[in-house]
């Protein structure tokens, strides 16, 4: 053998090492032993340190608690080096690995390297006295363990082999302190002692109180034993006298044995003076009544659903609102406005130390992320949650529970929710909150408002059980797509948090950080074997999955994932990675849901684009008129609602009240019939804020003028003209953003709500203030060269020959219609 494969693994250590944060007790030299690793961190640590060169650096983390990630600061300076021998994956994700623990090292200073910790570590060596004396102390420190050890079934005997074995003073210390029922801060007192004679010392001291303990352990098991032997005997007579009852026919009752089983469930519940007597009284019908009896199993489910309910008070809140921040960034990507005000109530509520009266709405498109967030509450509080849904609940009893008179009768979902989950301050989730039903067994949103009410939860009195319950305790989030169907009442009781739709570059972080990997574990796929490119993800966002929300996103994904496993199960032998391009995007999904060629255009004389708000996020309609010989009809057609309806007879009488004034002749309106329609004539339309569009749509039709190209409006026009403010304004520039759209015009008292929208959203998009329809005219129609004239005439001097201007003008408009009919 060559001089360097007989070089000793203590001269190899490196100087820099990757640091192991460990919890529990410290790791000492001199031991094979396993480790168990489950943090996703600690897992890529490890297989760092296996890339170079298999050492491991192990420090104690100071204090136990839960952290996020660890730093210079919570962690000891002295520790162990361990070389990996060998790692074994484990299903759970996480990994077992044997380490050989090598030698003490202490830490210069750390190197920063992205998540993982690295410091620069100098090796510590045993400081060793005389001899003779350290032999003395070894001699000792043996004598009183194999003391300890005699009869002491917590040590076995390969334990005191190794201990008889190791010829090492220091490693014998070392062997016995892990070994020990030690402090943890004690035993890494013991790894920070270098002088073995000190290190001896500190050992036999705590042997010698493990002796006391083992002492006063053997004096307990002694009086243990003695009343073991009385309950052996006392066992035996009971299965004696248990054989004699049966044969005599004499055997127990089991209803003896349930009522006595109940009533010590009960016994220590901290029932109110109601509840107890309604119980007591129960019990006494149970005792009285005949098992065969059809009340009999009724009053038995009662007593045990209220022995069930978590009476007792709950312990008080301990979260952080660094922790929650954490949180709510790790499972969800933007929604800072969302993030922030939920912070906010999480900041009150610890501030205020009250835990009543917190009920949250949060309102959005769907697939915009509403339960996943309640959801990522629970966890921010480190609190139980129970998720339930109301969409299509037409029955109150589903809430506060059926009367125990019929057949089958249980509680409402307020107390199932809180036997499911043990706890009196749980969160609940109440999905769908918008849908929910009337019949003629009752409404459920009114048999809500006690739930949700602060002043009444308190004394929660659910149908079934028919005693008060505290229910203040709960911490309620509902969720809901629109506001319009809630009952105002309930409203009332809620916070408010809406979620609007996500642009395309936020669907691209999302589709990279979230769904990408989602979808793969999902499909069992890994990284090597698919890829996927920002560019692609851009397209399949755009293209196939133009939504508010990303439910479709998601569903894209899989669908590639899903003919993706299927392609390598049939071909193996694919080459990897499988890069998904357009030509495979167009193989997997098919033709895009949505082209360049679908994107709405007011092309036309009469056509014009408005933006609406549905409770599926925001959307572009275009509007379309038309003229025929006629005697000035309106007609409508396109599923338009009555409010609609208002806005198109408004933009229309405007129209010809100012027709002077923008050199219309009014015989336009007596020779023609105008038929106003709003495609995708299936789906119901209706609002106020689609009346600048009509009028636009309307003075396009009758001056036979195009509008600026990809220009979008909104608002709500009065009888004068004037522009009114409308909601949903973000949902609204989002579906502008997916239509091209590059300029807004928005009425002037939403500016408040323009001001709140992140920059992404208004990049790329000019927006104008209007608070007239001739403002909005001016900027729709640019080239409109004799709008206005009318308003500017001189006082005390002859206004213009508007029969004459009307005449001109009706001509031209003549002109325009037959060059368009020709082309």
């Amino acid at each position: 053998m060559s001089e360097q494969e007989l070089m000793p693994i203590e001269q190899l250590l490196p100087n820099n090492l990757f640091i192991l944060p460990v919890t529990g007790n410290p790791v000492f030299p001199g031991l094979f032993t396993p480790l168990m690793i489950t943090d996703n961190q600690d897992v890529e640590i490890v297989n760092q340190a296996i890339k170079h060169g298999g050492f491991l650096g192990l420090l104690l983390v100071k204090d136990e608690l839960e952290q996020e990630e660890y730093t210079q600061a919570n962690l000891y300076t002295v520790g162990t080096v361990a070389k990996i021998v060998k790692k074994i994956k484990l299903p759970d994700g996480g990994i077992s690995i044997f380490i050989s623990t090598l030698k003490r090292f202490e830490t210069k200073q750390y190197y920063p390297s992205g998540p993982y910790l690295v410091a620069e570590v100098s090796y510590l060596e045993d400081i060793e006295d005389e001899p003779e004396e350290l032999r003395a102390w070894t001699r000792l420190l043996l004598t009183e363990m194999k003391q300890l050890t005699k009869n002491n079934q917590l040590f076995s005997e390969e334990m005191r082999l190794n201990m008889v074995n190791i010829d090492h003073p220091g490693k014998l210390a070392d062997f016995i302190a892990s070994i020990l029922n030690v402090d943890r801060k004690e035993q890494q007192g013991i790894l920070e002692t270098l002088i073995v004679r000190k290190r001896i010392e500190k050992v036999l001291v705590f042997i010698k109180n493990e002796q006391n303990i083992a002492q006063v352990q053997a004096k307990i098991q002694a009086r243990v034993n003695q009343k073991i032997e009385k309950n052996q005997r006392d066992y035996f007579l009971r299965e004696e006298l248990k054989s004699i009852q049966q044969e005599l026919g004499m055997t127990t009752n089991p209803k003896i044995e349930l009522i006595n089983r109940l009533k010590a469930k009960l016994k220590g519940l901290p029932l109110s003076a109601e509840a107890q007597e309604t119980v007591d009284r129960e019990m006494t019908r149970l005792e009285a009544m005949d098992p065969s009896s059809p009340e009999y199993s009724i009053s038995r489910t009662y007593l045990e659903i209220i022995s069930d309910l978590p009476w007792k008070e709950p312990k008080s809140e301990n979260f952080s609102i660094e922790s929650a921040r954490k949180i709510l960034e790790r499972d969800h990507y933007g929604l800072k406005d969302v993030k922030d005000r939920i912070l906010e109530f999480l900041a009150v509520r610890k501030k205020k130390k009250d835990t009543k009266g917190s009920i949250i709405c949060l309102v959005g498109p769907p697939g915009v992320g509403k339960t996943s967030v309640g959801v990522s509450i629970a966890h921010a509080l480190k609190k139980q949650y129970f998720r339930f849904s109301v969409g299509g609940m037409n029955d109150e009893s589903e809430i506060k529970g059926h009367r125990r008179t019929y057949i089958g009768a249980m509680p409402g979902k307020i107390i199932q929710g809180l036997r499911i989950t043990k706890a009196k301050n749980p969160v609940f989730l109440i999905d769908e909150i918008d849908k929910m039903g009337v019949s003629y067994q009752g409404d459920p949103a009114s048999a809500l408002l006690e739930v949700l009410d602060p002043e009444q939860n308190s004394t929660f009195r659910d149908t079934y059980l028919d005693i008060p319950f505290d229910a203040s305790e709960i911490l309620f989030i509902c969720t809901a797509n629109s506001l319009e169907t809630i009952p105002r009442p309930l409203l009332d009781r809620m916070e408010i948090i809406e979620l609007s739709g996500y642009t395309s570059e936020e669907k691209l972080a999302i589709g990279k950080k979230y769904l990408v990997p989602k979808s793969l574990e999902k499909h069992g796929l890994s990284k090597n074997e698919i890829k996927y490119s920002p560019a692609i993800l851009r397209k399949i966002a755009d293209e196939y999955a133009r939504e508010a929300g990303v439910r479709n996103f998601e569903k894209a994904l899989h669908k590639i994932n899903r003919k993706v496993a299927l392609l390598l199960e049939e071909q193996p032998d694919t080459k990897l990675p499988i890069v998904i391009d357009e030509d495979k995007l167009l193989t997997f999904l098919g033709q895009p849901i949505f082209v360049e060629d679908e994107i709405l255009k007011a092309d036309r004389p009469g056509m014009a684009i408005g933006l609406a708000w549905t409770s599926m996020g925001g959307d572009t309609l275009i509007i379309e008129a038309q003229n025929t010989p006629g005697k000035g009809e309106l007609k409508l057609t396109g599923q338009l609602g009555e409010v609609m309806q208002e806005s198109v007879n408004i933009a229309y009488t405007w129209l010809k009240a100012h027709a002077a004034e923008h050199k219309i002749d009014q015989s336009w309106f007596e020779n023609n019939a105008i038929h106003l329609h709003v495609p995708e004539g299936a789906t119901p339309k209706d609002g106020p804020s689609a009346g600048v569009t009509m009028t636009v749509a309307l003075y396009s039709l009758v001056t036979g003028q195009i509008i600026k190209e990809n220009l979008a409006m909104t608002g709500e026009i009065s009888l004068k003209g004037k522009v009114m403010p409308i909601g949903g304004l973000k949902e609204k520039v989002l579906a502008a953003r997916r239509n091209k759209i590059d300029t807004i015009l928005i009425p002037q008292f939403n500016k408040r709500d323009l001001d709140k929208l992140d920059e992404s959203v208004k990049t790329g998009i000019d927006f104008h203030l209007v608070s007239n329809v001739n403002e909005v005219l001016s900027l729709a129609f640019p080239n409109d060269g004799n709008r206005g004239e009318m308003q500017k005439i001189i006082p005390n001097q002859p206004a213009p020959n508007t029969e004459e201007i009307a005449s001109i003008s009706a001509a031209v408009a003549q002109a325009v219609r037959e060059a368009l009919r020709e082309r």
